[in-house]
């Protein structure tokens, strides 16, 4: 009986992501080249122009894959927080079928964010390493344990903003800049080892850079200094999920499916 219940919920799942699919990139999937063009040109932008003014290495640390691993990391966050959230609004007129729920529908985007970010991702790792920008990594199973832990604190911040955007029709439009502003707390764009001892305890309270410190902890191995705690970053994960849920739950009230 479990098990029929797992093989309904994965075939709905599955029925909603190959329909966004079809609906974002069309049927030729060109609009999922710029999911891997985007990180690629931002990657090249700033390596050129850093080139020009400053060394390849800065505090120690190469500077593709520092780029890199922050910026992908950022990318993934970024892009599952904005299309969970109006996935529900968007998709309202499925929920007339019995068998659909509004967690499927957040569940069927957060799956097709992670895989087309980590599909970005090796895109990006193996035209860069082709290039002699970055070596191969030293830790893979830590590298993607971030990355994996990075998508869930994502789909815990994805499922209250979409809570609340249920509820506040202005949230949508908010978003967008509240994540701009969580940029410099995302830890993309700093390591750990740079925040002075005396405020990285508290800088690595914020849950984001533990994931992004374990990313580079992957990458570079023990060559470079990174700081992080999976065991605190997995709890925060489980806690802004259930909360998450649980104000989804409430919210579904004020859904109107037309």
């Amino acid at each position: 009986m479990v098990l029929k219940q797992i093989d309904r919920h994965r075939r709905i799942i599955g029925a909603l992501i190959m329909r966004e699919m079809l609906t974002r990139y069309g049927r030729e999937g060109i609009g999922f080249m710029w999911l891997v063009a985007e990180p690629l040109m931002f990657c090249f932008g700033v390596l050129i122009m850093w080139s020009v003014i400053k060394p390849p290495y800065e505090h120690g640390v190469r500077l593709a894959p520092f780029l890199m691993t922050g910026y992908m990391s950022l990318l993934l966050l970024r892009h599952i927080v904005s299309h969970c959230l109006s996935a529900v609004q968007a998709n309202a007129g499925l929920l007339y079928h019995r068998q659909i729920s509004v967690l499927h529908i957040y569940l069927s985007r957060w799956l097709m964010e992670v895989a087309g970010a980590t599909i970005a991702f090796f895109v990006v790792y193996a035209v860069l390493f082709g290039l002699g920008q970055v070596g191969l990594p030293h830790d893979v199973l830590l590298l993607y344990s971030g990355w994996f832990l990075m998508s869930l604190v994502a789909l815990g911040i994805a499922l209250i903003f979409a809570a609340l955007a249920l509820q506040y029709e202005i949230v949508e439009r908010i978003v967008q800049v509240v994540m701009y502003l969580m940029i410099p707390a995302s830890g993309a764009f700093v390591m750990a080892s740079w925040i002075p001892d005396k405020y990285r305890d508290a800088y690595l309270h914020i849950p984001m850079p533990n994931a992004v410190e374990m990313v580079r902890a992957g990458v570079f191995g023990e060559f470079v200094s990174t700081y992080y705690h999976a065991d605190y970053l997995l709890a925060c994960a489980a806690v802004l999920i259930v909360i998450g849920l649980l104000m989804v739950s409430r919210a579904k009230k004020h859904l109107e499916i037309e």
